[in-house]
This record gives C-alpha cells, structure tokens and sequence, in this order.
C-alpha cells in the first residue's frame, strides 16, 4: 500500500490496485493529482473539502467514482454535481479494494452548534493493510482490526487527552497524523510525541508522512 499525506486531513490511498484520494479540502495540495478511481469525502466542512477546487479535481479525473455523507451529497446536488451516498455499514468496493463507512456525525464542536454528518471510511483488501480514516468524529470503530489509523492531531472539537484515549480504543499497529493545519511546528511535535508515547502500552508507531512524498507501508 502507497499513503500520501496530501496536507491536513487529505490522503491518496493507492491499494490493491485503486487510487483513491479522501477529503481535498481548503488546507490541502491535490491539484496535480489524476488518475484516480474515487474521490471519497468524509463531510463538508471546507478543510475536508472544497466545493470551488473540486469540479477541476473531477475534471482531471474524469473516472472517478465522487461518493460523501448524505448531508454533502444534497450540498453537491444543488451545484449540479452528482455524488453517491455513504452510510455507514454498508460496504462497497473500488476496484479490489473494499471501503466501509463507519459513524454518522460530526463531534460536537460547542453545544450550540448543530452537528452535522461524518461518515468515516475503512479500508480493506486481502494481502495489504487495513486503514481507518475517521474524518471529524472520535466515537465509530470499524468492525474489523485496523493496522493504521489516520489519527486527528489538533482540532475545535478534541483535545489530546480525547485523541490518546481514540487512539487506545481503536488499538492500531501504527497511527498517520492527518488534521494539522491549524498547528505551529513545534505544537505539532508536542502533540505528535504525546500520541506516540500514550497511544497504547509501551507506546505507538508514527508515521510522519507530511512532506514525505509517496510512502510504501
């Protein structure tokens, strides 16, 4: 399996066989990106995904498989643009690579502010790792064994002590930081060395790929 951490909270995931890029939001680089089979999106906040740079994303990628959360794929249709739903669950495949949505709504950022929907996304396919990618909500859990967990480092709507405690119930074999637009270097680094020494016992394996270019894990 190949990861690119794109920025924020925006991976390539090329498994067996597919290509499939999730949540291309406003923090993230993507333009150079083709020959993708899916353009998955966990919810619509801007970070996650960008309605002005997404017709140009789809335009480069004329084969590409455009699925959201419910609330997003309404969103979409109003632009004219056609998206499927993902419901949490209810497993379907790109490719050989099969996706399974997990959750149903955005953490709570103030309780004030409605939530809206997040449907994480689990990956899976024979022979190669299984990945988690939760977008913005700490409470899913896939019903299979995860081996890497795309882990929110920084966000309005969790601290560090919520992230270390995710990080323990879902009990991967390494951790992917994503979401960490909104941190300095050197906060990162801190939030990063916190994961890594209390995300299970005896602590847990990072990989690091902001800026690392295409990863084999």
């Amino acid at each position: 399996m190949n990861i690119t951490h794109l920025g924020h909270a925006c991976l390539l995931i090329e498994s067996a066989g597919s290509r499939v890029l999730v949540d291309p939001g406003a923090f993230s680089s993507y333009d150079d990106v083709t020959d993708l089979d899916a353009v998955l999106v966990t919810h619509q906040h801007f970070d996650h995904l960008d309605p002005d740079k997404l017709p140009g994303l789809l335009q480069r990628n004329p084969g590409a498989d455009l699925r959201a959360d419910p609330e997003t794929v309404k969103l979409l249709a109003d632009k004219e643009i056609e998206a499927k739903p993902n419901v949490a669950g209810e497993t379907f495949a790109i490719g050989q690579l099969e996706v399974t949505p997990v959750g149903a709504q955005h953490a709570v950022i103030y309780e004030e502010l409605p939530r809206i929907a997040n449907v994480g996304l689990y990956f899976s396919s024979p022979g190669e790792p299984s990945v988690y990618h939760p977008g913005d909500a700490l409470d899913g859990a896939p019903a299979g064994d995860v081996d890497l967990l795309a882990v929110p480092v920084s966000a309005p709507w969790c601290a560090v002590k919520e992230t270390i405690d995710f990080v323990r119930r879902i009990a991967p074999q390494a951790v992917i930081p994503i979401h960490d637009g909104l941190l300095t270097d050197t906060g990162r680094s801190v939030y990063l060395g916190q994961i890594e020494q209390f995300g299970r016992e005896g602590g847990v394996q990072v990989h690091d790929l902001r800026g690392a270019g295409t990863t084999n894990l």
